[in-house]
């Protein structure tokens, strides 16, 4: 039975909504990334929130937060920090990058070149940095929650497959419901502004160890086996699909697995259904797999490939 699950989700979304509108499912969608400890990339046009979701989820947790702004010239050392001579001393000492924080909000994360993405995979993967050949720890709370514009590509680094698969989740943002942008103007109207969000009234969580406690829950859950079936057949379906080059790996299904666990808590349940696994497996997948190039040129989408594999999976009842 879940304790701390319900009532920690309950409050981080109504406090969420004080500043976000109609973003209902991505706000789902980044818990499922929290509470999984895994790390996620969203994705959406300019002005859709994306930053303003993950500086108030970092409030709403009582989180340090640090952020980076990716550009061409970013060095691996401006992630992770370097190791600075002190002459009183006469000793090196750490001078910590922004990578030492709790919510590390990665923005932009495509205009920075691979090597200094893959100042990142360590930390993601492990939850640790190696600086000068010594291994500093991060937080345990540690969340890597990037951003990438889908529309702009001219001085942008397509990021590479072992560091797209360090995200849990890839999350699409679009533009909200024509009511919900007008509930957005009328805030503004009435005097909102985002800029200034230490003067709206986000309530933290009231335990600091609030977020942990239901990670721990989520871990105590059991699938049952014709769920792990389903799962493990969705992901094996991507690697025999006509129009995938190359599909996801097991590190998919384990994805999978957690993330349709941590959706379940979401939602209040201990225990995970084929709906949930379903209701994850896009953002799960979508940034896994690769498409042919002739099925690209007809028109074909990872979203809908998956969807059509998902159809063609029976469902366990």
């Amino acid at each position: 039975m879940l304790t701390y699950t319900p009532s920690t989700v309950a409050h981080i979304q109504n406090e969420l909504r004080k500043v976000i509108v109609g973003q209902d499912e991505v706000i789902e969608q980044i818990l499922v990334a929290v509470l999984a400890e895994g790390h996620a990339l969203l994705e959406g046009v300019p002005g859709t929130a994306k930053t303003l979701i993950v500086k108030t989820l970092a409030r709403i947790f009582g989180a340090g937060f640090s952020r980076i702004q990716f550009t061409p010239d970013l060095m691996p050392s401006d992630i992770t920090g370097t190791n600075v001579f002190n002459m009183q001393t006469s000793q090196f000492s750490l001078r910590q990058g922004p990578i030492f924080t709790d919510i590390l909000l990665a923005d932009e994360i495509n205009r920075t070149p691979p090597k200094t993405q893959s100042a990142l995979l360590e930390a993601m993967e492990e939850r640790q940095t190696t600086i000068d050949g010594e291994r500093h720890p991060l937080s345990t709370l540690f969340t890597v929650l990037a951003t990438e514009n889908p529309i702009e590509y001219e001085g942008t680094y397509p990021l590479p497959e072992a560091q797209l698969d360090r995200f849990l989740l890839k999350i699409l943002i679009g533009y909200p419901a024509q009511d919900a942008e007008l509930e957005i103007v009328s805030r503004w109207d009435a005097g909102f502004n985002s800029r200034h969000l230490e003067q709206i009234d986000v309530q933290p969580l009231p335990e600091a160890n609030a977020v942990q406690n239901c990670r721990a829950e989520i871990k105590q859950m059991r699938t049952e086996p014709g769920v792990q079936k389903y799962i493990v057949e969705i992901v094996h379906k991507t690697r025999t699909h006509s129009t995938i080059l190359y599909g996801a790996s097991p590190r998919a299904s384990v994805a999978l697995l957690l993330c349709s666990k941590a959706l379940a808590a979401i939602r209040g349940r201990d225990f995970p259904t084929p709906d949930d696994v379903r209701d994850v497996s896009l953002p799960v997948l979508r940034h896994r797999l690769a498409l042919r190039a002739e099925a690209e040129l007809d028109g074909a989408t990872s979203d809908a490939v998956i969807a059509d594999i998902i159809k063609s999976v029976e469902v366990p009842r």
